[in-house]
């Protein structure tokens, strides 16, 4: 499989083309996570943008030893590679993006749990589709994907949750864990 993120390399920003991808899609195979980018508009905006964004980074990370910008860069290509594999491509494309920051977000917000100033949960809202959450709380985070609810929005984590509604919020932290008691700040 081709690996789209080497090419922006050798690409300058004035040969992009306005409504397809900073990649050319002749030279896709079919079926590739590329192809999909080539024939989704909001994909190839997402990748016009991060060819920008790569471009900028790669120039102030120059001479940046070891060379984390690369790294980075093919551990995220590892992901983007295994989302095309993934049962649910529109939530592992949805983690790419709030993982990476490649969308807009809100926030953050932060909520004050249980009366306790020490108990901080800080979280950032993503318009992803489905819509996503990356929530902190101590040294973790999680993950969390919005979930239907008759009030309030719920996103849910692996083991975490978040239920807000009016600038209030439960949040449960770990499988069985008690739950929180939360206020925005």
């Amino acid at each position: 499989m081709k690996h789209w993120l080497p090419l922006l390399l050798t690409l300058p920003l004035s040969h992009t083309q306005a409504a397809g991808p900073a990649f050319n899609c002749t030279q896709v195979e079919a079926g590739s996570i590329e192809q999909q980018i080539c024939q989704s508009e909001p994909l190839s905006a997402l990748d016009r943008k991060m060819a920008e964004v790569y471009t900028a980074a790669q120039q102030k990370a120059g001479n940046e030893h070891p060379p984390v910008l690369k790294t980075e860069q093919r551990g995220w290509i590892k992901g983007r590679n295994d989302c095309w594999k993934s049962a649910d491509q529109p939530a592992c494309i949805a983690e790419l993006q709030a993982r990476y920051r490649l969308v807009e977000a809100t926030g953050p917000v932060f909520y004050q749990c249980d009366g306790n100033p020490a108990k901080e949960v800080v979280a950032r809202f993503f318009r992803t589709e489905p819509p996503t959450a990356i929530v902190e709380f101590g040294d973790r985070s999680s993950l969390m994907y919005l979930e239907q609810t008759a009030s309030g929005a719920r996103y849910q984590g692996q083991n975490e949750s978040l239920w807000e509604h009016h600038g209030e919020a439960i949040v449960v932290w770990g499988y069985q864990e008690p739950e929180m008691h939360c206020t925005a700040r």
